[in-house]
């Protein structure tokens, strides 16, 4: 797993050093070498090189990576250039032309997010090829609690996007005054008509970013 090097890595630290992080190492390093597993290595801690802590504006969390070549690359919903949209991703498009005039893009790329400041955090950050949730319990969950709790601790204001029931009880404990929560259903086809649609995130998301005095986030994905 390759190592973080920007401002994330002094509060992370503490992580690095416990018991349950030198567990899951070695388990995840054993999961590489028997067999594919996603994403790439190279691009486990993505989510943390293309957002340092000091920039980081609006949170959003998922699941696990997507498990199917090529896709994950490190950062929740998105996939690498050439590969279909995933359905919850279109979905997401479609909430982003409805509330803010998107067009939708003919790739799910979202790195341009990422460089915004938008942290787009897996609860658990590999997975097995073709087995979804296959890498839950190994301890990622209690290394993305402990990110969860240095944002929560940041003196400044940040937008968390829990979209589902998991991102929901994942944040639970958030209680900083300066931040702004917005929870609405998962945007998978299962569940996105159930509220997801129409919940108008992005567009509270960039006013709350104004009236604090940030930049908004330009939320269109061109087309490549």
């Amino acid at each position: 797993m390759s190592a973080i090097s920007n401002d994330w890595l002094e509060p992370l630290t503490p992580e690095f050093k416990k018991p349950y992080y030198k567990s899951l190492y070695e388990s995840v390093k054993r999961e590489y070498h028997e067999g594919p597993v996603f994403p790439p290595a190279d691009d486990i801690f993505n989510a943390f090189d293309f957002t340092p802590l000091s920039e980081v504006k609006v949170v959003i969390i998922g699941q696990d990576p997507y498990h199917e070549p090529g896709q994950a690359h490190g950062l929740c919903f998105s996939v690498k250039p050439g590969v279909k949209t995933p359905p919850s991703l279109v979905n997401i498009y479609k909430e982003l032309q409805d509330d803010q005039g998107c067009y939708i893009p003919n790739n799910g790329y979202l790195e341009k997010w990422a460089r915004q400041g938008v942290l787009m955090l897996n609860n658990v950050l590999t997975v097995r090829a073709h087995q979804a949730n296959s890498h839950k319990d190994l301890g990622w969950e209690q290394f993305t609690d402990a990110v969860i709790d240095i944002l929560n601790k940041q003196d400044r204001p940040i937008v968390f996007l829990l979209w589902g029931s998991p991102a929901a009880k994942k944040c639970a404990k958030l209680n900083n005054p300066n931040h702004l929560i917005l929870k609405a259903p998962h945007p998978s086809p299962l569940s996105a008509y159930r509220g997801f649609f129409g919940c108008k995130h992005f567009s509270q998301t960039n006013e709350f970013l104004k009236s604090k005095g940030l930049a908004p986030i330009d939320w269109q994905i061109e087309n490549i």
